[in-house]
């Protein structure tokens, strides 16, 4: 129920009536949407302000976990009722990198009920009142009817999301004096990620957003508060010659009390029995049911040969590096692997993965023989495993670089079948959507995927920013495209895609010295590699993206 005092304001020439969700003028009435009135609001109450997308995540979302886009769209939303540009605004901004500022004048009024004259306030003697009343309300009307359902949720994929045990499983820690042997602590924290997505009955994050807790000193209390997840599992490895000591302590994030506690001393040899064993203690303390699918998946090892397995982190580790040298090497350190453990499904699929990364970035001299090599490396993977979503998901990226659209989305899903806490299976089945100009499922399956990894790579933003460009949305995939392009300043196609919004909303010099950029970071960057590397399906959104390049002065 409303209070007797409803607070309003004045935006400019337009009246706002929070707790009716109105914005009213003397030639037209807008229905806001509770969320984008409660940000409205919001944004009123920092006038002048530059308000970034975490404070409203944290403030009008209440630190729920939403998609990238959520904001977005919200403040699309608000620009489409109040007649607003992006490109030349007069009620909300976007500042680049830093979020959104309300720049039109604001009037803070109270309506007593009964009376027609408003009685008009000073902003400080209000501001705190207008967001305390008019806020509450419009995040009540959001419960109420049912609207704050997170983006990412339905019925078949998170039925029961609020039953379900959450876990996040923090990066090991090596406690060992030769940080060589970081790859085995890194190696046990991914292994055990992968076994708990397996599981229906479990929400589990992802090690991208695990990662973001490595060499930090965070109370479990704290990482439940921000990722909003019910458990933490923490550990440490310490190995010695041939000696491996494993701590590990599942914690209750609401309690900070240890649920389950292990210390295990084994050999090195064993590592693979204690990371299962682990496994196993989850299970066990968590109450969870296993279908007979998922303990066959568990029950499969990647490799059981320790050498193989160093190998696979090396060369994971030079992969992520991400330069033309160390990408070599990494296939190196997978060929390795490979004759060491000849049926180690996980490093075909890695090196697959390598092989295409080469032909995207014209890093090969010979293309077509480098991506065809690339797919009989991720068939092979899948024959190997096909418990593991990892190798699903190379097949899946090799498919989509073959322009194989639809195999390439079978496989993706089929990673999520196999792990369905797998955020990288929605990310990979939210990019092939994009390519394939269905802007509006991709940015729903990524959404999905950012619920399961809340600190998401910038790949992720490669899907927002090509829907958005598909949607003629451009202003924002500017702004997600810069985010990414801040992240990774050598993403060739977050560049391509910057570029070619730039170029839509008018800001040629800045596409101009992106296309510079391109040159100089990939000598050989020319339309036809673009054209042959990028698998945009739609041939309208391919012509255009080609034209805003070539405008930008990439040559043919």
């Amino acid at each position: 129920m409303l209070p007797n005092n409803h607070k309003s304001f004045y935006l400019s020439d337009w009246q706002v009536l929070p707790s009716e969700g109105l914005l009213t003028r003397s030639d037209r009435v807008e229905h806001l949407e509770p969320l984008a009135m409660a940000v409205l609001v919001y944004l009123a109450d920092h006038v002048g302000e530059v308000v970034s997308r975490e404070a409203l995540e944290k403030d009008v979302w209440h630190g729920a976990v939403v998609g990238y886009d959520a904001v977005t769209n919200t403040v699309i939303k608000l620009r489409k009722a109040l007649q607003d540009d992006a490109r030349d605004p007069r009620f909300i901004a976007t500042v680049p990198k830093k979020g959104y500022q309300l720049i039109a004048d604001v009037r803070f009024e109270e309506i007593l009920v009964g009376q027609n004259t408003p009685s008009i306030f000073t902003t400080s003697e209000h501001k705190k009142t207008l967001w305390n009343n008019g806020v509450t309300w419009a995040l009540a009307a959001l419960v109420g009817i049912g609207l704050l359902g997170l983006t990412w949720l339905d019925d078949d994929s998170h039925r029961g999301e609020t039953e379900r045990p959450s876990i996040v499983v923090l990066p090991f820690v090596n406690l060992g004096e030769d940080q060589r042997q970081a790859y085995l602590a890194d190696g046990i924290t991914e292994d055990i990620i992968t076994d708990l997505s397996r599981m229906s009955e479990i929400r589990v994050l992802a090690s991208s957003t695990a990662q973001r807790y490595k060499n930090k000193q965070v109370r479990p209390e704290q990482v439940g508060e921000e990722l909003e997840v019910k458990f933490v599992l923490k550990g440490s490895i310490r190995q010695l010659g041939g000696e491996l000591r494993v701590n590990a302590q599942l914690v209750d994030t609401a309690t900070g009390f240890n649920v389950w506690a292990e210390r295990y001393d084994r050999k090195v040899s064993e590592v693979f029995a204690v990371q299962d064993e682990v496994t196993q203690s989850i299970v066990r303390e968590l109450a969870l049911n296993l279908s007979s699918q998922e303990k066959q998946r568990l029950a499969r090892q990647a490799t059981a040969n320790l050498q193989a397995y160093d190998y696979f982190q090396e060369g994971q580790r030079l992969y992520k590096i991400s330069t033309q040298q160390t990408s070599h090497r990494a296939i190196d350190m997978y060929r390795k692997a490979i004759e060491l453990d000849p049926a180690y499904g996980r490093a075909y699929g890695a090196m697959a993965v390598t092989f295409t990364i080469n032909y995207q970035r014209d890093w090969t001299d010979a293309p077509l023989e480098t991506l065809d090599r690339a797919l009989q490396l991720a068939k092979k993977a899948v024959a190997l495993d096909d418990t593991t979503p990892q190798t699903w998901w190379a097949l899946g990226f090799v498919y989509l670089t073959h322009k194989e659209y639809s195999l390439a989305e079978q496989a993706a899903k089929k990673s999520i079948e196999v792990a369905p806490n797998y955020a990288d299976g929605y990310g990979l089945l939210a990019l092939i959507n994009s390519y394939l100009g269905r802007a509006e499922e991709a940015i729903a399956l990524n959404n999905k995927g950012i619920a399961l990894n809340p600190y998401y790579s910038h790949e992720y933003l490669v899907t927002y920013g090509l829907a958005y460009y598909t949607l003629g949305q451009y202003q924002d995939a500017i702004t997600i495209l810069e985010d990414g392009h801040a992240r990774n300043p050598n993403h060739v196609v977050i560049k391509y895609l910057l570029c070619a919004n730039y170029l839509r909303v008018g800001r040629q010099d800045e596409a101009e010295w992106l296309a510079l950029e391109l040159q100089s970071l990939t000598p050989t960057a020319n339309l036809g590699i673009i054209a042959r590397t990028i698998p945009v399906a739609r041939s309208d959104v391919r012509q255009a993206l080609l034209a805003d390049l070539r405008a930008a002065g990439l040559p043919d």
